[in-house]
């Protein structure tokens, strides 16, 4: 086995005196790839934190190349070595690729004059953005870069910086699969040259085929780890969340109806979405699929009346919309979960009632002052947060921005829950968050469809669909290639489905 590289002994953290970390100890090996995974609220993002310098551990040590270490601040952890790739990237979009990457330190010109040297730059970055497999001029803006091309971005930084050990927290959540398995070749090449990397992943699918050796944490506590192959996929779930979850999808004991929740009738828009057509019924749970830029989220924004489109009819029960807005469509019982719940489901700087309130205030309005009926909406607010099993009670005051990613779904499925929807479209609703909190969505989605609620369920993750959906969509470029029934779900089937016009336009 390679040299040691980092150890980490008995290490202890608490906030306001609750420990949140007992005694985690672990060690890195140089050309490693080690997996951390563990729930939200786990301890991961606190150790990272203080290998980070962003904390100081309140007991045990910290060794590198066998030397303590014990950073007191970002640039301490820079200086030995250490770079950090977070789930929100560091990058500013108006400025160049070489700018991002030399930003802390810009080489200078000799002389008495401070001048950027800029043909070092842009050799240099040249030099990092080959490393990374970026084919972009080193002036680009960072704007016009994709996800995944910022991410190769970061890690050419990182490497601008002679990073030593790479730790990535939650690096594919916004990737295509292209992108991953770029990033995952990107990972492999830099293990060859010895770097060792901390890999943080709630997709342990691809914790399993890219790391080494794995260590899990639960409630601050490392309750398990080995090599790869000693940590299947069932015992990974079974240590993070203290029980077996036999299947990883909650059974359903009901059948949808055959009375139509929501009938979408040749819907298009020239170059998002052609034609579609199809009937979701009440009580039925009908997945999406498709390959990134298939045109689910965008059919999704279209559906809720975010995004226009040309020709087309959608109905809702027995009425058609006849103006296609998402107050027209909360009006007629639709509720709509983004993909990007941070940016555009939930106001981070409020209070989980607050948020959970605000898209149902004219239903609690009294009718002639318009006051708000506060007593009634903060009891019904509570239940739904009980209801959606929220990890806090104080609804009122908790700030949605210090919930776990999970916790912070729930929020969002809880708002709309207070609306009783009739029709309640979900997009990738389990994104970021881990298989417990993924596991209890789901039973959310249960509960729902039992109760007569019409779900349309738009995931990339197949196994997701496959495990939830009565009904499987298939998308690509716009267009439905495909409507698969339960009894005939097939992953290579539906992927040949989701290629099929790609498949078309190369022959």
């Amino acid at each position: 086995m390679a040299a040691e590289i980092l150890r980490l002994d008995g290490l202890s953290k608490s906030f306001f005196g609750v420990e949140v970390l007992h005694a985690v100890s672990f060690a890195l090996h140089r050309g490693e790839i080690l997996g951390l995974v563990g729930e939200n609220g786990s301890g991961k993002s606190t150790t990272m934190n203080i290998l980070g310098g962003i904390h100081q551990a309140d007991a045990g040590s910290i060794t590198l190349d066998g030397r303590p270490y014990r950073p007191t601040g970002p640039r301490d952890a820079q200086e030995a070595g250490l770079a950090f790739i977070h789930q929100e990237l560091n990058l500013f979009e108006n400025l160049s690729i070489e700018e991002n990457i030399f930003i802390s330190g810009f080489p200078r010109r000799l002389g008495r004059l401070p001048l950027i040297d800029r043909g070092r730059i842009g050799q240099r970055t040249r030099e990092l953005l080959d490393m990374v497999d970026v084919r972009y001029p080193p002036a680009t803006p960072v704007g016009k870069l994709s996800q995944g091309e910022r991410q190769l971005v970061e890690i050419a930084k990182a490497l601008s910086q002679d990073a030593r050990i790479i730790l990535l927290d939650e690096p594919t959540t916004s990737l295509t699969r292209r992108e991953t398995e770029k990033l995952f070749t990107i990972m492999e090449r830099l293990r060859a040259q010895g770097i060792a990397l901390i890999y943080i992943s709630h997709i342990l699918g691809d914790v399993l085929r890219v790391c080494d050796t794995i260590q899990v944490l639960r409630d601050g506590h490392l309750v398990g780890g080995g090599p790869r192959d000693e940590m299947p996929i069932d015992t990974l779930i079974s240590l993070m969340v203290g029980r077996k979850i036999e299947n990883l999808f909650p059974p359903r004991d009901t059948e949808p109806t055959t009375v139509p929740a929501l009938e979408v009738e040749g819907i298009t828009q020239s170059g998002v979405v052609r034609d579609v057509s199809f009937t979701l019924h009440e009580g039925e749970v009908l997945g999406v699929a498709g390959l990134m830029g298939a045109g689910r989220s965008e059919l999704a924004r279209i559906l809720f009346g975010l995004d226009p489109f040309e020709a087309g009819r959608i109905a809702v029960g027995d009425t058609t919309l006849t103006e296609v807005s998402p107050e027209a469509c909360m009006r007629h019982g639709m509720a709509f979960l983004t993909e990007d719940r941070r940016g555009e489901g939930l106001m981070m700087e409020a209070t989980i009632a607050d948020n959970t309130a605000l898209p149902s205030l004219r239903a609690y309005a009294r009718s002639l002052t318009g006051w708000i009926a506060r007593s009634r909406l903060e009891d019904d607010v509570a239940e739904v947060s009980r209801r959606v099993q929220i990890n806090t009670t104080d609804y009122r005051g908790m700030l949605v921005k210090n919930l776990s990613g999970g916790n912070q779904q729930k929020v969002v499925i809880g708002k709309w829950l207070l609306r009783q929807p009739k029709v309640f479209i979900l997009d990738e609703p389990t994104r970021g968050i881990d298989v417990g909190a993924k596991f209890e969505v789901y039973k959310i989605v249960n509960q729902l469809v039992a109760e007569g609620t019409a779900v349309l369920f738009i995931s990339s993750e197949m196994e997701e669909l496959i495990g939830m959906c009565d009904r499987i969509l298939v998308m690509s470029h716009g267009e439905i290639t495909g409507i698969h029934e339960r009894h005939e779900f097939d992953s290579e089937r539906i992927l040949e489905t989701a290629m099929l016009k790609n498949l078309a336009d190369v022959a």
